[in-house]
């Protein structure tokens, strides 16, 4: 996690549910009961789910998991407790041992009885909250704002509700006051905010409402068994592959049109060169000749399905120019769809150089950013040669490093959420030679082993693997596995401690549909454990070398979910020790530690990392002005002092140094164009974690490379694969 702007998250607490952020809006309204198909998949998500041919850990669907359901269901609606009464959670008791039945015999009316009271009250609170607008508020004295009432009993009733609301409206005001806005300003701003989740709550469709349903169903058997919709499903498979038939644009929802966010590099959309950032979509239509429909206010789902297609199929854009008004000239393009790579979330290389010191020669360190193990599944079966594959777009990143001549590797691996297990398995193959990666447990008890089978390295040079608290299953198999083959170094925080493994079932292979119907299940299906026996489920992977702790386990991770599987161990399987770092260890820490202290940047994260801890320890924010307006100053001139010392070091100044105040707005309430270029420069901001595991990398092999005694200590196999010193 790299921390930007820590107080300011904490700050930018908004009015919205969990369910709230699945609206798109087209206006549709949610129907009172499910339909056939969704009866059906209730059914057949039911059978899936408590036969232990299929779940790892069914559990029986009766009157105790139904209560779990129930809490889930409420939470997922309204997870702050905001808009639904004591009074309405009793209203709701006898559906608590109910679910169940409703669940396996399809009939799923209790949950649209309770949505359509969420939706209600989601009425009620917002007329309450647009009516607060109109009166000006007291900042002067001590109350506060306590945001996370996750643990907080459900309110009394309306008045209650009315007091809670009251301190989030007047926060709201005051973020916005405070980032200079004037009453007036703030008055429009909010009265549309609150108008604006009314309506997305409003356009949800039955298919987000029974989504939101069955996924309380299968988070309640464990936290990484997922419903998907027949869009969802394809919109995950998609983001799994990295690729997609379309024009190769991102798009966003703004009040009533969705607008472009970004452009895909070398997509039709670029190609064309007539569409850019901050243009507003306002028809779609199909081919040459195709009627042209007005999509002003559909959900974005909706927009986004218009203008996908197969390729080489044609579709018209009809769309506003972002450099005029709202009332500007339409403007008509129409562009061949292709098959678009997501390259943003492909890996990516760099490499650091390191100064040459009165002892060291200069290092110059290649790092590989893997955002996460992404594979074309089905690009993969059509043909094995062609396909988008993280293992095999790395491969070439370590080519070329080969043949640039670094000095060593660095894989950053930070909230990286993981992805595909055989991805896991074949790009630790790059560094290793042939050999068992992971244990994978069934629900029967079966074991069995994934190896690298193939003669053969991409990289035998010096390796280390960044991970954090965001570093995941997939991420946590290959950082473990090189662990226990000695074979790199693990750099970082603990990793999230998610050691199951999912598999996607499509629910449309029973009935044998022609066309997508039922949607699909990622189930969980096996525990994965390392080499060395054990399991990182709750655990994680802990780092060699250990990083201030960002994030505190008892606030994210596996080790928060209240129904994860317990950490275990197997028997090891033999594997080759390549090396074994303990003996290396404590000089690398000492360095570490001795160059941190000089690190400005390094003591600025950690800094920051403090403050936001100390921070979200309090869970609340005052609502006095004077003390929020001290607090913003002694940020600002922070801010400017790092900066100010940066041009006297000779440091790389922080692009967003200037733009790092909370400015009271959400992610849709701002100029687009201005917050896609605030993007692409928090890229460039200094990243002194990734120069700090060079560095660290780079103090091995210095070591290594001068105490011969040591080096064949540490690395007993070398040479071969894992062969640091010359």
């Amino acid at each position: 996690m790299k921390l930007k702007k820590a107080p300011a998250l904490l700050l930018a607490l908004t009015l919205m549910t969990p369910l709230a952020l699945l609206a798109r809006g087209d206006g549709d309204a949610v129907a009172v009961a499910p339909t056939a198909d969704q009866s059906n998949t209730s059914k057949l998500v039911y059978g899936l789910l408590s036969d232990s041919r299929y779940a790892y850990r069914p559990r029986p669907l009766d009157d105790a998991l139904s209560q779990d359901v129930f809490k889930r269901y409420l939470e997922a609606l309204d997870g702050s407790k905001q808009f639904f009464t004591a009074a309405d959670v009793e209203r709701f008791a006898p559906y608590r041992t109910r679910l169940d039945d409703a669940i396996r015999s399809g009939d799923l009316a209790p949950a649209y009885e309770i949505f359509a009271v969420y939706k209600q009250r989601v009425e009620e609170r917002v007329a309450y909250a647009r009516a607060l607008l109109k009166q000006d508020f007291d900042f002067t004295g001590d109350q506060r704002w306590e945001y996370d009432r996750k643990e907080a009993p459900w309110a009394a009733g309306t008045q209650e509700l009315d007091g809670i609301w009251k301190k989030s409206v007047m926060n709201d005001w005051l973020r916005l006051k405070l980032a200079g806005k004037k009453p007036d300003d703030i008055r429009k701003t909010l009265d549309k905010r609150y108008a604006n989740l009314q309506r997305s709550i409003g356009e949800l469709k039955t298919d987000d409402v029974f989504q939101t349903f069955l996924n309380a169903y299968t988070s309640a058997i464990d936290p990484h068994t997922d419903y998907f919709t027949p869009r969802s499903a394809e919109n995950f498979n998609q983001a799994m592959s990295l690729s997609l038939e379309g024009i190769g644009a991102v798009l966003q929802r703004q009040d009533d049109l969705v607008v472009i966010r970004e452009i895909v590099p070398g997509g039709p959309a670029d190609l064309s060169g007539k569409l850019k950032v901050g243009d507003r979509i306002v028809a779609v239509g199909q081919g040459k000749s195709g009627a042209m429909t007005d999509v002003i206010g559909w959900r974005i789902d909706d927009v986004v399905a218009q203008i996908r297609g197969k390729k080489d199929t044609q579709v018209r854009i009809e769309y506003i120019p972002a450099e005029t008004g709202i009332d500007g000239k339409h403007t008509l393009v129409t562009i061949t769809r292709q098959k678009v790579k997501l390259e943003e979330q492909a890996a990516k290389a760099e490499t650091i150089t390191l100064p040459a010191s009165a002892s060291e020669p200069e290092r110059r360190i290649g790092v590989v950013k893997l955002p996460a193990f992404y594979q074309d599944f089905e690009g993969r079966r059509r043909n094995p040669n062609d396909f988008n594959s993280a293992t095999r777009d790395i491969a070439k990143l370590l080519a070329q490093f080969k043949a640039d001549g670094v000095d060593g590797v660095v894989m950053d691996l930070r909230n990286n959420g993981g992805g595909s297990l055989d991805e896991a398995v074949e790009l630790t193959g790059l560094f290793i030679d042939k050999g068992p990666v992971v244990q994978v447990r069934e629900s029967g008890g079966r074991v069995t082993v994934n190896s690298d089978r193939k003669s053969g390295v991409a990289w035998d040079g010096p390796l280390a693997v960044l991970i954090n608290r965001g570093s995941a299953s997939a991420s946590e198999i290959f950082a473990g596995a090189i662990q226990d083959y000695g074979r790199g170094l693990v750099i970082g925080e603990t990793s999230f401690g998610k050691g199951t493994v999912q598999n996607l079932v499509d629910l449309d292979r029973w009935p044998s549909n022609e066309n997508a119907r039922f949607g699909q299940v990622k189930l969980t299906i096996a525990q994965f454990f390392r080499v060395a026996g054990g399991s990182t489920q709750h655990k994680g992977v802990v780092p060699d070398i250990a990083f201030p702790v960002s994030v505190d386990a008892t606030e994210y991770g596996e080790s928060t979910y209240d129904n994860a599987l317990p950490w275990t161990r197997i028997a090891p399987v033999p594997h080759t020790q390549y090396g074994n770092f303990a003996p290396l260890l404590p000089r690398l820490q000492a360095m570490h530690a001795a160059r941190s202290v000089n690190d400005k940047e390094f003591q600025w994260w950690s800094e920051d990392v403090a403050q936001f801890r100390a921070e979200a320890a309090k869970k609340y924010v005052s609502l006095n002005e004077a003390e929020r307006r001290a607090e913003r100053d002694k940020q600002d001139v922070q801010r400017k002092q790092r900066q100010e010392e940066r041009k006297a070091l000779g440091l790389a100044l922080d692009p967003l140094a200037e733009d790092l105040a909370d400015d009271g707005l959400g992610a849709s309430e701002r100029d687009i164009v201005k917050d896609a270029q605030r993007e692409k420069l928090a890229e460039k901001r200094p990243d002194p974690l990734l120069r700090e595991s060079a560095a660290i990398l780079a103090d091995a092999i210095d070591i290594l490379g001068q105490d011969r005694k040591l080096s064949a200590q540490v690395l007993p196999e070398s040479p071969g694969p894992g062969r640091w010193a010359e």
